[in-house]
């Protein structure tokens, strides 16, 4: 189930577990990657540490014990999450908060991708987690409609979220035109990061041992769980819980980190302007549904 399981390639066939794909020892499996993705909830989300570390390492064992490569897979994802859990995940635009975010979530995403390459040599030392920017495929018409979509339904949906419940006070007041330029700097890097790890890697690692659907409701339980710590709290899952599980499948679908990557970057483009016209209304006065 490994060797055609990597980005880029054709979907794989999870191996099935004994007596079915639902077996005993499939449920186990499914466990074992659910209590990871739980965890996340727990340290992110509700914010309970240590006690969020207990599903995050018994869900790593569990899957040690019922199949050896799974455990090993979640392992990487754990690793990545106890790094991120090192810092604050609340927008911070200070010199400080943005190194601190530059270097945890750099070696979140490295991590993981020198063990599987060079440490497991998945996939013949390529390893499993890849960054495939050059697919050697034109965009179709549809993936074009769809890149103007995002920005209407953004310019639509994230005033009334932001701004009606009020989740844009979650991101510090912009204090002139250094901080605007550092907002702008902030969301898009936090926005290309997050296809690097949540699709790329965590993705792509369940991606070998389930199918579409399960690999991605386990990613985007990570996803929001990320989110909200961010800032986008109040109703904010509704948004990007949708949001992770479009991107886990358009990545699924055509294999491109650089279309996901444009998908993001246009939703942040609103999300910037939006942020920056709660605090400042005078500026971006252009969006229909503000309160």
């Amino acid at each position: 189930m490994d060797a055609d399981a990597r980005p880029g390639t054709a979907s794989p066939t999870p191996r099935p577990a004994p007596g079915g794909r639902w077996g005993a020892r499939g449920v186990l499996r499914l466990t074992a990657a659910a209590l990871v993705s739980a965890s996340a909830v727990l340290l992110f989300a509700v914010h309970v540490r240590p006690l969020g570390y207990v599903p995050l390492v018994a869900g790593v064992v569990l899957g040690l014990v019922v199949d050896r490569r799974l455990g090993r897979d979640l392992g990487l994802v754990a690793v990545s999450l106890g790094i991120i859990s090192t810092i604050s995940l609340e927008a911070d635009l200070s010199d400080a908060g943005i190194a601190r975010f530059a270097v945890v979530l750099s070696l979140a995403v490295l991590v993981p991708w020198a063990a599987s390459r060079w440490l497991f040599a998945d996939d013949g030392g390529a390893g499993a987690v890849r960054f495939p920017v050059g697919t050697g495929r034109r965009w179709s018409r549809g993936q074009w409609l769809y890149l103007v979509l995002v920005v209407l339904v953004g310019y639509l949906v994230l005033p009334w979220y932001f701004l009606g419940s009020g989740a844009y006070l979650n991101w510090p007041p912009l204090d002139g035109g250094q901080d605007v330029a550092r907002l702008f700097l902030g969301v898009n890097a936090v926005g290309i990061w997050d296809e690097l790890f949540f699709v790329c890697t965590v993705f792509a690692l369940l991606r070998r041992h389930f199918g579409v659907t399960t690999a991605n409701l386990l990613q985007a339980a990570v996803f929001a769980s990320f989110l909200w710590e961010l800032g986008y709290r109040e109703w904010g899952p509704l948004l990007t819980g949708p949001f992770a599980l479009v991107q886990g499948w358009i990545f699924s679908r055509y294999k491109s980190l650089s279309y996901v990557v444009a998908v993001h970057l246009l939703f942040d483009l609103v999300v910037f302007g939006v942020l920056v016209h709660g605090h400042h209304p005078e500026l971006f006065d252009v969006f229909v549904t503000a309160p």
